[in-house]
Order: structure tokens, then sequence, then C-alpha cells
């Protein structure tokens, strides 16, 4: 599967208008699944509305990224940031979560492969830990956007905001071992730049 996902920041007597646009704009992509909603309340440097588009191939978005680039120029969108990438989602059981959330960060250039691929091992661990998350996938990022040249998306899906601020956030495994990649004051440290942190309701699932 393709992914794209964008974080919008928009001036609020704008947003309504704008959410109505991209909604428009990622229906006409013909997505697999497509998902445009205001941000809730927690986000960090994760936008407004946060836009979420699944295609069976990259060369299907590539066929029509053009003409949703055109939805994303209107003045009142201050910024965009997010990614193009490819991956599976895994998921667990039949429940569905209500939430989505997708992280952007970006792993310092030069850290040695094997240390990325570690940390990209413990991010894989959570869900193993935290029950409240149905679906997950963590992925390399081909085509970056905004504000840094992020290297990863982290995205789950929960089973509503409590899961993901409870549970997920508060868990041992966040804080005692994953934390420490993002944490200046480690000497593991890898990812030092602003992450985007974003999440919105869900009607359905979007990564299964």
């Amino acid at each position: 599967m393709y992914s794209v996902t964008r974080m919008l920041d928009v001036a609020e007597v704008d947003r309504d208008r704008l959410l109505a646009a991209a909604r428009a704009g990622a229906a006409a992509t013909r997505a697999r699944h497509q998902l445009v909603a205001p941000t809730l309340p927690g986000v960090r440097n994760g936008g407004d509305i946060l836009v979420h588009l699944r295609f069976d191939s990259e060369d299907q978005w590539r066929s029509v990224e053009t003409d949703f680039a055109v939805t994303l120029t209107d003045s009142a969108i201050t910024r965009v940031n997010g990614a193009c990438y490819s991956g599976d989602a895994s998921v667990r059981g039949s429940q569905t979560g209500t939430v989505y959330r997708a992280l952007l960060l970006r792993v310092l250039p030069g850290t040695n492969a094997h240390i990325v691929t570690r940390f990209e091992d413990e991010l894989r661990l959570m869900p193993r830990y935290v029950n409240t998350i149905t679906a997950w996938q963590l992925s390399r990022v081909d085509n970056p956007v905004g504000t840094s040249e992020w290297t990863h998306v982290f995205e789950q899906e929960f089973t509503d905001v409590d899961g993901l601020m409870g549970p997920y956030l508060m868990h041992p495994i966040h804080w005692a071992v994953v934390d420490r990649w993002f944490d200046p004051e480690c000497p593991d440290v890898i990812v030092r730049d602003r992450v985007c942190h974003s999440f919105c309701a869900m009607p359905e699932s979007v990564l299964t």
C-alpha cells in the first residue's frame, strides 16, 4: 500500500471551508481509504486538519498528485507537514479503533544503520504492550513535506482518545524504553527535531 499524510495549519475562520475543500480533493483521488478530519485537542505541531490517503500503489497516487496539490495552495493554509511512504499495517484482533494518530519524526543524518534498526524495532514493540492500539504501521518516508526532512512515520489506530493519551503515552514501554531516543539529555538521542504528533477521530479504519 502507498500512503500520503498531510497535516494542515489553517486560519480558524476558514477551517470549515478548508475542511470541505480537502474532503472534496481527497474524494477526487479515489484513494482506497480517505480520512480528512479536524485534529483533536492535544496535538503537537500536528496541524488543524489531518489528511490521510491510502492507495493500492504509488502509481495511483502519482496520477492524482498534481490535482490534489492544488487543494493545498489556498492562502488560508499557513503550513503543511507530511510525507509519502509505502508499507502494510499490522492488526490486533477484530476490534476497530476510533482514533487515528500519525507521528512524523526525523532521525539525525549520519546515524548508524544498526542504531536506526534498533530504534525501529523498539517502536514496533509498543503495540505488544499497549492493548488500546488496534492497528499500526511504521514506515520510512519516501517524500517528506514541511518543516523537517522527515525520515519515519509511525501510525496507530486507537480504541479511543483515552487509549492514546493514557495507556500509550504513559506506558513504561514509552517513557522507559522509547523516549530515550527523543530525549536531548540522553546519550542515545537520535531524534532532535520537533516531531509532528497529530490525531483525529476516525469513523472507520484507514490502515486495514
